[in-house]
């Protein structure tokens, strides 16, 4: 007996590839191109079967020219398709700024509303064993500095399916972002093809005393953090906000309304991230209303470490947060939790 939809457990990488499969299934102008979707490892298995299934004009694998390929995805979307592409890191999409920022984003409001560019670009972020400096960085609040372009960066395979159905829908560029640890993560997902509408945060858990709201990959920190903070009797809400542009900023203020502490938890350095726009966002709603407590956390000034050493201390974990909550909770006290074996984070498991 098959388990009923809503039971139905993926893998993050498995909703990848069924959300590609059924919107390549369902819409012939979809295809998908990057660096190595037609590699044997197929981008940690999320391209795959698609090639054998669509065949090399609709999945096919690019040369090291982000820039060129951008460009090429952008016409491909001002002609009729819709391309996703894949930049693996994020990184490397720096290489295509200018095709991305000027191109891309700007066209639908030059043109006059003519013309669309329904382009969705994959890339992945954050910590693994030793990516360091050039290969780790989540550089998504570049973008959602920027008019014309969406920003996804989806938790949950739940999350993944409907995020990635929907942008490739949608008749605007989308920079779709994945921690490359989230794609170990295995939750519900239904069958049936959905999508997750942009612009909407999820309380994902639900208190009193402190707003956490964690984005991509710190969403999981914050949950650990949120049952830490439980065993001391500190209630925490915790918000996904899924989508970083449009950003649901009504459901992060309406909790800090409620709690009147926020700490926001980024995957990229604190100075002018999506920590800062959160919290600026939040502080400029609440103002005449009450007094509120607020603390980013993320990436200190420099740059990205390679050895497990540093990076243990470079990256916000959940006992930080916790430690970080219980300040602004209870003033003038100290507590960092002990360690929890059930609490630990997923060992990154390469290549990418």
């Amino acid at each position: 007996m098959t388990k009923p939809d809503q039971e139905r457990i993926l893998s993050y990488t498995d909703a990848l590839r069924e959300a590609t499969d059924q919107e390549m299934g369902r819409d012939p102008s979809v295809i998908t191109f990057g660096l190595d979707v037609d590699d044997p490892k197929a981008i940690q298995g999320t391209t795959k079967g698609l090639l054998q299934k669509y065949g090399p004009e609709r999945v096919f694998g690019t040369p090291l020219a982000e820039d060129a390929m951008t460009g090429a995805a952008i016409g491909m979307a001002l002609a009729g398709l819709r391309p996703i592409h894949v930049h693996i890191r994020m990184d490397f999409v720096l290489l295509a700024m200018n095709q991305l920022v000027n191109v891309a984003a700007k066209s639908r409001y030059m043109y006059g509303g003519k013309v669309n560019v329904p382009l969705v670009v994959r890339s992945m972020i954050g910590k693994s064993w030793g990516q360091g400096a050039q290969h780790s960085q989540g550089l998504y609040s570049y973008f959602m500095h920027v008019p014309g372009l969406r920003v996804v960066a989806p938790t949950t395979p739940y999350d993944a399916k409907g995020c990635l159905i929907e942008a490739i829908r949608d008749n605007n560029p989308v920079m779709y972002v994945e921690h490359r640890i989230l794609h170990f993560q295995k939750g519900p997902v239904p069958e049936a093809s959905y999508t997750v509408p942009m612009g909407k945060a999820r309380i994902t858990a639900h208190g009193d005393d402190v707003t956490l709201v964690g984005i991509s990959y710190m969403q999981l920190e914050c949950l650990r953090a949120q049952r830490y903070l439980a065993t001391v009797g500190i209630q925490a809400e915790v918000i996904d906000p899924i989508w970083l542009s449009p950003l649901d900023i009504d459901t992060i203020v309406n909790s800090v309304r409620k709690t009147g502490r926020l700490i926001v938890v980024d995957n990229g350095w604190t100075t002018c991230g999506a920590s800062a726009e959160i919290a600026a966002q939040v502080c400029e709603r609440l103002q005449d209303e009450k007094p509120i407590k607020v603390h980013r956390m993320g990436f200190a000034p420099v740059t990205c470490p390679t050895t497990p050493a540093l990076e243990a201390h470079f990256y916000p974990n959940s006992r930080d947060i916790a430690s970080a909550a219980h300040r602004i909770v209870r003033p003038g006290t100290t507590w960092m939790p002990e360690e929890r074996a059930d609490l630990q984070s997923i060992d990154f498991k390469g290549p990418f």
